[in-house]
């Protein structure tokens, strides 16, 4: 039996209208799993509902919710409280590019509300509901440039170095009362993500069967690396001096940036 199918067959999914958050919940839904979905998009959800209940027989809640927003975050409490998931897969986020003075600051404000307030905010509500001690799992989404500094998406990687630290802290809290909790730290992929943060996403991986890797890693590992370029971008950093990974994440952002300008 595949290991995820443990926990109770309902699941949460934040950002679920593209991307990771997207394959998420395909992946589940193929495994049985009920979701409520959650995202800005009302027509993509809508769309994404429709092919799963068809093709999967499950049961799809669609929520439209901003989460940069504190009332919209908040109205998820309800969600939760009201509900007994199994799985808390929280893939919403944003990135940005460029000089940190020359990027608008209520962008980079909400990005940090969204990447990080917010997944605590969550994890909170989730983690506080769990009374019964059932066996859970909560993922939550780190990225390759969150393990040091990177210069022209500082503010990006600030809010994935405290999603890497928040996840490996809560894994050991957890791992004793039946919570599995792990940091998902993929390299670019193939998603809405590079448009938003104006980015050039070059060799960026396809985020189909990212989910799956991830489940199978679930309760094994605290945070997994999909994909080739993840693995062999992480790993050989790894071998590097702090200041030597920044300065070399700074040449490979910077041609995600600025492309031959810069």
């Amino acid at each position: 039996m595949k290991p995820y199918l443990q926990y109770n067959h309902l699941a949460l999914v934040t950002g679920a209208s593209s991307g990771i958050g997207k394959d998420f919940a395909y992946e589940l839904a193929k495994n049985g799993f009920s979701l409520y979905l959650v995202a800005r998009d009302m027509q993509k959800l809508n769309l994404i509902k429709k092919e799963l209940e068809s093709n999967f027989r499950i049961q799809v809640t669609v929520i439209q919710k901003d989460l940069t927003k504190g009332k919209d975050v908040d109205d998820l409490r309800k969600v939760i409280d009201l509900n007994d998931f199994g799985l808390m897969v929280l893939a919403a986020g944003f990135g940005s590019g460029g000089k940190f003075d020359s990027l608008d600051i209520e962008n980079e404000t909400s990005m940090v509300d969204l990447n990080c307030k917010t997944v605590v905010k969550i994890s909170h509500f989730f983690l506080k509901k769990n009374i019964k001690g059932e066996r859970k799992g909560l993922i939550l989404f780190g990225s390759l440039v969150g393990f040091q500094g990177v210069p022209w998406a500082s503010t990006y990687a600030a809010t994935k170095a405290f999603i890497q630290s928040f996840a490996e802290g809560l894994y050991w809290e957890y791992k004793k009362s039946g919570v599995d909790v792990i940091s998902v730290a993929p390299g670019p992929v193939q998603s809405g993500f590079g448009e938003r943060a104006g980015m050039l996403m070059g060799n960026a991986q396809e985020t189909r069967g990212i989910a799956k890797k991830v489940l199978k890693n679930l309760g094994k590992s605290i945070t997994i690396r999909p994909g080739f370029l993840s693995k062999f971008l992480g790993y050989s950093l790894i071998l590097l001096p702090r200041y030597l990974r920044t300065l070399l994440l700074k040449q490979i952002m910077g041609k995600m940036v600025f492309g031959d300008k810069k």
